[in-house]
Parts: structure tokens; C-alpha cells; sequence
């Protein structure tokens, strides 16, 4: 069943990376064309949602843009999504416990810290520039996952299992991050209500609330109040995602006999063979609800609402995010802007630092005896898979916009900078992995290369 669980984590993120990778070219076509500034004005209007005076969608007082408005609540429901997925590993996945976690979570640490490393090494001594330092150590889930995806059986489950959950780990570090180091000035008061709500929704669940309304309402207005609180909003839909119910009502077996009794009390004199549109009565469709109500019983709030999410995240939020902040004005650029101060310091954390990060600290913790290879996988095709880790985007350039300010013309130029890094990280990082793993994944016994 875990298998089965990082199997359909792995077919979800496949088609979603083509979404990511056709945004962010429209993004830059659009964003170097004619059109260069309605895009750019379009992401500066502004988004209200008001009932009387008082505007949901406002931080401190200020009405959100759109650009804020993607960023700040569409990335929140991205976070929320991880959240739910973080859960879920904890508590049945490949990160409950500490022999399943430990690999994954050895390789993502070092995926983090070589990176931060590399960047500080190759950034000048400008605390500024050093903002940017943890933008290298995401790794982007559905490009990564999608470039796996190209090779098919070729590639172990074992090594599947492994990818999946280092960019689960990698994404529960970079929340830590948002957390700790991009926190600005604390209201208290707002933080206070914060801490009220968070207490009903964990009063909720352990009363067996299991209503997704219920959660999502007081959910909005706990990351209204961490909007407003200087601590960054995605952390809310992270901490909301915690408190979602992942127990069960009822047990399969329970679900089983309902399905069995009320399925054999089910007429069928009235429906006619070979008819395709039955005229049900009352008594059919009460036995019909009674199986749909009994199916609401054995599927837990968190799984469903992951599952219910999953469509919008891929083919809606994390396209858009792209779209909105891919758009690099690449007109006045040179290479001079990937080889020097921030965008080479994130292209070397990408393609250098997560590699050797993730690899040396998994083969140190193997070679120790903390862990095992994963099984039916050598060394190199480890390695190859190791590689996949410096494609980083989705995070990484939200970290980016945590970074630097768009709105100061100092900043603004490293958030150029630090964006090209990402795209040109990622994409070479993407090319080196699959010819790595293309060179050492066992081919298929078909092929005539194999004898």
C-alpha cells in the first residue's frame, strides 16, 4: 500500500511538470514581446474581496496585488497540499519511521546546508545579496519526478521511493526556513488570534469534526492572521494541513457490509436491460446515497481533501505561479548575469551543491552502516538520481521573491539575477540527470544495446 502511495505521488507529478514547463516559456515569450507591460502591469493591480470594510485580501492595511495575491494565498494552498502530503508520510508513508526517513532525510539535509555553502563561497561578503542564500536548496517535485519519469521500468521503485521522499523532506526544510529566516516584524495581536484558531481547528479534530468546510473557513482566517502577523502565510496552510483528521469513521469492513446489505435490497424490476437512463425511485436512490454516505465514512478528511486538491494544485496554481514569475525581462542581459554575484551563486548551488550535498551525505550515511542503498539500484543510478535534486523551481523561486524586494531597483536586479540562475540551474541540472541516468539505468531486455 506505501508503494502504491509514492506510485500514484509519482504518475500525479509526471504530467504536471509539462504544465510547469510550457508556463514558464509562454511567461517568457510574453514577458519579451510586445506585451512586455501589460504583463508586467497586470500583476500590479490590485485584489480585494471585501464585506463592508473589512478587505480579505489586504495586509496591514494595504489591498494585495495580484503578484501578491498568487504569492501570498494561491501559494498558500500549494503549502497546504505539502502539508497534507507531509502528514500523510509521517504517519504511514515513508517518513514514519526512523529507518523508512533516515536516508531521505541525511540526503536532504545535505542537500541543504552544501548549497548555502556553495552560495556563501561565491557570493561577496553583502548581507543583501546573502539573503538569497537558501534559494538553491529546494528541489522542484513534478520537474524531478517528471524527468525520472521518461526512463519507465528502468528505474528501480526503490529509487522512485527515495526521490519522492527527499523532496518531501526537502520541501518540509524550506517551510522551516520560511519560517525561521523570512519572518518580518511580529504583531502580536495577530498572532494571538493566529494561536486561538489554530486551537479550535485541533479542538475540532479531536472531537471527531471531520466537516472540510469547517476546516477550510476557520483555515482562511488563520492565514488572514498570519498575513497580517509578519510571519509569512504559507506557514499557515502548513500548520492548517497538521490539523486536518486522517483517522477513519468507519472500518473497510464496516463500509464492505453496508455496500453488500444495501446492494442486495437494491430493486431492479423497473430498470429494463440494455436502458441507459433508468428512471430511479425514491427507494433506489436512498439505498444509492446510503452507499455514497458510507463511502464518506472509510475516507479519511486529509486523504480526501489531498485528493480533491490535486487537479487545481498541478494544473492551476503552481502553472500560474510559474507564469506570474518566470516572466524575466531578459533584454540589457549577458552571461555576465549567470557568471557573477547571485545568479552563478544559485546556478553552482543547484548544479554543484545539491548533487554533492545529497549524494556525499546519503553515501557517508551508507558507508557508516546508519542506512542501506535502496534496493536493486547500484551506486551510479543512485548518483544519477542525486542529480535530480538540483532542479529546483516552484520553491526556489518563491524563495527568490522572499529574497529580494521587486519594488527597489537593488534588489530587483538580483531578483533577475537570481532567477536566471533557477531556470538555467534547473534546466542544466534536468540535462546532466538524464544523461546520467540514461548512461547507467539497466536498459529494458528488448533493447539490442543489452546483448
Amino acid at each position: 500500500m506505501r508503494s502504491y502511495s509514492f506510485l500514484k505521488m509519482f504518475r500525479k507529478y509526471v504530467t504536471s511538470s509539462v504544465m510547469l514547463v510550457l508556463a514558464t516559456i509562454l511567461a517568457l515569450i510574453i514577458a519579451n514581446s510586445s506585451l512586455s507591460h501589460t504583463y508586467t502591469s497586470f500583476w500590479n493591480l490590485p485584489m480585494s474581496l471585501s464585506i463592508g470594510n473589512f478587505n480579505l485580501f489586504s495586509h496591514g492595511g494595504t489591498t494585495l496585488t495580484v503578484m501578491e495575491f498568487i504569492n501570498d494565498f494561491l501559494m498558500v494552498v500549494f503549502f497546504f497540499s505539502v502539508g497534507l502530503e507531509i502528514k500523510r508520510e509521517i504517519l504511514v508513508g515513508e517518513l514514519s519511521s526512523v529507518k523508512k526517513a533516515l536516508l531521505p532525510v541525511i540526503g536532504a539535509i545535505g542537500g541543504m546546508l552544501v548549497p548555502v555553502l556553495v552560495f556563501w563561497l561565491v557570493s561577496p561578503d553583502d548581507p543583501t545579496m546573502l539573503r538569497g542564500a537558501a534559494i538553491p536548496m529546494a528541489t522542484d517535485i513534478a520537474f524531478s519526478l517528471g524527468v525520472l519519469s521518461t526512463f519507465g521500468n528502468r528505474v528501480p521503485l526503490s529509487l522512485k521511493v527515495f526521490l519522492a521522499a527527499l523532496a518531501v523532506a526537502d520541501d518540509l526544510g524550506g517551510i522551516l526556513i520560511i519560517a525561521l529566516f523570512y519572518t518580518t516584524e511580529i504583531h502580536l495581536n495577530f498572532l494571538l488570534y493566529a494561536l486561538i484558531l489554530i486551537a479550535i481547528l485541533i479542538f475540532g479534530n479531536m472531537k471527531g469534526v471531520r466537516s472540510k468546510f469547517f476546516y477550510i473557513f476557520v483555515g482562511v482566517f488563520v492565514w488572514y492572521c498570519f498575513l497580517n502577523s509578519g510571519i509569512h502565510a504559507t506557514i499557515a496552510g502548513v500548520i492548517v494541513a497538521f490539523c486536518i483528521p486522517a483517522t477513519l469513521k468507519r472500518t473497510p469492513t464496516f463500509f464492505i457490509e453496508r455496500i453488500r446489505r444495501r446492494i442486495n435490497q437494491f430493486p431492479v424490476n423497473n430498470i429494463e436491460k440494455g436502458c441507459k437512463a433508468p428512471i430511479l425511485t425514491d427507494d433506489q436512490i436512498g439505498i444509492l446515497k446510503s452507499i455514497e454516505n458510507a463511502s464518506d465514512h472509510i475516507i479519511s478528511p486529509l486523504q480526501d481533501m489531498e485528493d480533491s486538491l490535486h487537479t487545481p494544485i498541478n494544473y492551476i496554481v503552481i502553472p500560474v505561479f510559474a507564469f506570474a514569475n518566470a516572466g524575466i525581462v531578459l533584454e540589457g542581459m549577458s552571461l555576465a548575469n549567470l557568471f557573477s554575484g547571485v545568479g552563478l551563486a544559485v546556478f553552482l548551488g543547484l548544479v554543484i551543491g545539491k548533487f554533492i550535498g545529497v549524494f556525499s551525505f546519503s553515501w557517508m550515511a551508507i558507508k557508516l552502516g546508519l542506512v542501506k542503498k535502496p534496493s536493486g539500484a547500484d551506486l551510479k543510478s543512485f548518483a544519477s538520481v542525486c542529480a535530480l535534486s538540483g532542479i529546483g523551481f516552484t520553491v526556489a523561486m518563491f524563495i527568490a521573491d522572499l529574497s529580494y524586494d521587486s519594488t527597489m531597483p537593488q534588489t530587483a536586479i538580483l531578483l533577475s539575477d537570481a532567477k536566471i540562475g533557477i531556470l538555467c540551474g534547473s534546466l542544466l541540472s534536468g540535462i546532466i540527470s538524464w544523461l546520467l541516468l540514461n548512461h547507467n539505468l539497466p536498459r529494458p531486455v528488448s533493447d539490442p544495446k543489452q546483448s
